[in-house]
């Protein structure tokens, strides 16, 4: 059965970059797969991704060699269970609030006696280059599994929260994790106060020997987090990446970004 390469890669503590797939797009995905990034994950959450094509697109990265997560759109058993029947080589949970939560993601996503994922399914042992039968006997140790950190009580409950067994990677939602932590009358927090909640999380990740995890914009702030410690790092999506090539592309000839500037 061919291993996670980038569960390997937190465990040796290396860094491992990725980006976010939003546009739905298999053809792209397979570019995008050869590219040299470490992982892609399929955004089910927030794009018009359905399951049948988010397991095209998951087949065309593990294809590639590239290890194939997906982000689900809730933590709910059956959207873990269906994404990891259909390919997933790990999982994106997004809004872990409490230990519960993180809990009930991990027992998702792991087979009894360690969790309660049901066993059925044959398209998720081919992108691991495995039989059905090797796949339910190795799958539990081969599988990513990420919690996203992306509110303020999350940040407050961290410790409880990272410290529960069979998570590998803390990634932290910047965009959700400001909002959560907007005044009342809408002030987002200041930039001190947001530095301080990511060092937290920070922290919590090295004591509990998780990898820490976080979205950036450009390479220049993901250059910049890896430096502070930061170890599974998003850069931007394939979107961005688009619209930033066709704004670069027109700049020259006097064009403006218009509303390109505002994903």
């Amino acid at each position: 059965m061919r291993p996670n390469a980038v569960k390997s890669q937190l465990r040796a503590g290396r860094p491992s970059l990725g980006t976010w797939l939003s546009l739905g797009s298999p053809l792209a995905v397979r570019f995008m797969a050869r590219s040299g990034f470490d992982w892609l994950t399929v955004d089910i959450e927030h794009s018009l991704v359905d399951i049948a094509t988010a397991s095209h697109m998951l087949g065309a990265i593990a294809d590639a060699g590239c290890t194939a997560l997906a982000r689900v759109p809730s933590n709910r058993h059956d959207h873990i269970k269906r994404v990891l029947d259909n390919g997933a080589m790990g999982v994106v949970v997004p809004m872990v609030n409490s230990r519960q939560e993180a809990e009930d993601a991990v027992a998702a996503c792991l087979y009894p006696p360690r969790g309660t994922r049901s066993v059925g399914g044959q398209t998720h042992a081919l992108n691991f280059g495995a039989t059905a039968g090797e796949y339910f006997a190795r799958a539990d140790d081969e599988l990513l599994i990420v919690l996203q950190c992306e509110h303020r009580q999350a940040v407050e409950r961290a410790d409880e929260i990272f410290a529960v067994p069979g998570i590998d990677a803390i990634f932290v939602g910047p965009n959700d994790l400001a909002a959560s932590m907007r005044t009342a009358d809408g002030t987002p927090p200041d930039t001190a106060a947001f530095e301080a909640a990511l060092a937290h999380v920070l922290t919590m990740c090295r004591k509990h020997k998780r990898a820490a995890g976080l979205h950036g914009a450009d390479a220049a702030e993901a250059a910049r987090r890896l430096a502070e410690g930061w170890q599974f790092l998003a850069i931007g999506s394939e979107l961005k990446m688009m619209l930033d090539g066709a704004a670069a592309t027109l700049e020259p000839l006097g064009r403006s970004a218009g509303t390109l500037a505002r994903y």
